[in-house]
């Protein structure tokens, strides 16, 4: 489906330049201008703040006093950078997003520590050290331009935006691995609740299923015994049987039941013949009216059959499964289709149901705690549902063969 037209529908006065003709002389450009001429008055107020608190810190860090007041310096330098971090998206279009704040710890050592270990802190003071050259430069130039050159200034304005631009994008933008690290501490708390969550459904299926049957089927055989020890008629044998023949029923929905706790925990089927049998052994159990098909292609670079490791093999499961659950459930869809493919250094998975729409993985629903099993691992989730359907899930989680992780 083509996106629509922002301006579909606007009058013939409103229709816009076209792309990529930005006036020389317009309203960005003055904006613009009045950025470059407050580089001064803000790289002044920067440089000051900065030198003082850190050069006061500095030389009293042998005291009690010193590193706490170095710290508050480089916090209130970080809370700086956030101000030009949010005219560069404003003026510049920069993509430069806002970084997490830093940990907290405990008490005044916590703090100084938390902020003297930080990379961007230090960075953003640089930042505010740099801005007051650079203000000064930038204020002379363009005010020289705006009244004496003022053919050339669009040039100018545009070059020294970029530089303007650049020291924010390089200064105050969280690092490459500072982002891994909160994306991979993230990733491990979700793994870490998403255990935790199965632990605790094993627990009350374990006790409100297959025990409680164990536990009723228990008192039954020993009814049963006492009844068959010392015979006194006919009818206390007869009653004896029918508590056995009970037995016997309790001990096959108790199976039954732990049959379906192992298929949850991890399917045998699964592991004996890949996801191929096992998602068309879910897809069977689905109770959609046409039923649904499934397609499963994981071909090699050489052109055999492989299959992913464990772990990715297990989620792309419990995935399809899960949402299979859902359109039973709730999408009113009388199809459904499935399917799994290998592309490059990706599995590929696509679910899709002809039913009413209206998914969306809002905050504590089941979808968004798919969402967060998937990026666990370094995964994408995406759902397209329209309201009146259809209904799209496409996933795709890193590709590890089997062999190559050994």
């Amino acid at each position: 489906m083509k996106p629509k037209d922002r301006h579909a529908g606007a009058t013939g006065a409103q229709t816009p330049a076209p792309a990529g003709r930005t006036p020389l002389y317009g309203a960005r450009m003055w904006r613009q201008v009045g950025r470059l001429l407050l580089n001064l008055p803000l790289g002044i107020a920067g440089f000051v703040f900065t030198i003082v608190t850190l050069s006061v810190g500095l030389a009293l860090s042998v005291t009690v006093i010193g590193l706490p007041l170095l710290a508050a310096g480089l916090a209130g330098c970080r809370g700086m950078g956030g101000f030009a971090r949010s005219r560069a998206r404003s003026l510049y279009g920069s993509g430069v997003h806002e970084p997490e704040p830093v940990p907290r710890r405990p008490g005044v050592t916590g703090f100084a520590i938390a902020h003297l270990t930080d990379a961007l802190s230090w960075r953003s003071a640089l930042y505010h050290v740099l801005m007051l050259p650079w203000g000064i430069l930038s204020f002379a130039v363009t005010l020289v331009f705006v009244l004496v050159g003022w053919p050339a200034l669009p040039w100018v304005v545009r070059a020294e935006s970029a530089v303007d631009r650049m020291l924010v994008e390089v200064l105050l933008t969280p690092g490459a691995l500072s982002e891994r690290v909160r994306e991979l501490e993230d990733d491990r708390g979700t793994v870490v609740d998403t255990a935790a969550a199965d632990l605790r459904r094993i627990e009350r299926d374990l006790h409100d299923g297959a025990q409680a049957r164990l536990v009723a089927l228990a008192m039954d055989l020993g009814m049963a015994k006492e009844r068959l020890r010392e015979p006194e008629t006919p009818q206390d044998v007869a009653a004896a049987a029918k508590m056995v023949d009970n037995a016997h029923g309790e001990v096959k929905l108790a199976l039954q039941e732990l049959r379906d706790l192992a298929r949850g925990i991890h399917p045998a089927v699964l592991t004996d013949r890949g996801l191929d049998a096992a998602l068309s052994s879910v897809a069977a159990r689905c109770t959609v009216p046409e039923g649904v098909r499934v397609h499963v292609e994981l071909k090699a670079p050489d052109g055999g059959t492989d299959r992913p490791d464990s772990a990715v093999e297990g989620i792309a499961y419990f995935t399809v499964s899960e949402l299979l659950t859902n359109i039973s459930k709730h999408s009113g869809a009388r199809s459904a289709t499935v399917d799994v493919w290998r592309a490059g250094d990706h599995l590929m998975l696509l679910v899709q149901d002809n039913g009413k729409g209206g998914a969306a993985p809002y905050p504590g629903s089941g979808l968004a705690g798919l969402a967060e099993r998937v990026r666990a691992v370094d995964g994408v989730f995406l759902v397209e549902s329209p309201e009146g359907g259809p209904t799209s899930v496409t996933v795709e989680l890193p590709w590890h063969t089997r062999a190559a992780r050994r």
